[in-house]
């Protein structure tokens, strides 16, 4: 198996489409080799706990309310292409991620990270729900056969934060500055919401044993 790490942010609009592009061109080669692991990087690391209305931060962002109709209209078009479901006006908030990169930490290592990271995109992206609330993490961990208890009772503790705000370092230490960034092998870096083309030459060029880089 190949190493496919995946540097994202689950409120982050192009990891989103990024994922499902990616998922398009696995679902065409059911052996593909990858071996997929999610890795932590916020968007923004200095974010409230509490988080901040949507509204608020976009136009903080983007200089105003024409500025993020402008940023966002691409999401929205490529989301289409991608065949996702968005529902942008349904989020209220923007929320600090820490925790939900934790929940997404912990799922790997319970081998339901694959389950946790589209439901996290999900909650967000097409319900609305705010990821950065304990509960409602714990309720995503329930339905992806995590212990929401345990879950809880690790949310309500320091557990493995020091960890993603590390790693979250880290990747910043290897030049990835934005997301998603994809990493082939350890060695190769893959920036942005790929489509799903150039992953199924990829994978192709992998199983004749090529170099992709090449």
């Amino acid at each position: 198996m190949i190493q496919l790490d995946i540097f994202s942010d689950p409120i982050c609009p192009w990891c989103y489409i990024g994922k499902a592009n990616l998922d398009k061109a696995l679902a065409d080669y059911p052996d593909h080799p990858f071996q997929i692991r999610w890795l932590p990087f916020m968007l923004n690391p200095d974010m409230p706990q509490t988080g901040m209305d949507r509204r608020e931060y976009l136009e903080t962002k983007f200089g105003g309310k024409a500025g993020a109709v402008k940023a966002y209209a691409p999401v929205v078009e490529h989301a289409e292409k991608a065949g996702l479901e968005i529902n942008l006006d349904a989020i209220e908030k923007t929320p600090s991620t820490i925790n939900a990169h934790r929940l997404i930490h912990w799922s790997e290592a319970e081998g339901v990270q694959a389950a946790v990271v589209p439901a996290l995109f999900r909650a967000y992206f097409v319900e609305g729900r705010d990821i950065g609330d304990i509960e409602v993490l714990a309720d995503i961990a329930d339905a992806c056969a995590m212990d929401a208890a345990v879950v809880m009772r690790l949310m309500k503790g320091e557990e493995d934060r020091r960890e993603i705000v590390e790693r979250d370092a880290a990747a910043r230490g290897m030049g990835i500055n934005s997301v998603p960034t994809f990493i082939v092998a350890g060695q190769h870096a893959v920036p942005g919401a790929q489509p799903p083309e150039l992953w199924v030459k990829v994978i192709e060029e992998l199983r004749a044993g090529a170099d992709p880089a090449e």
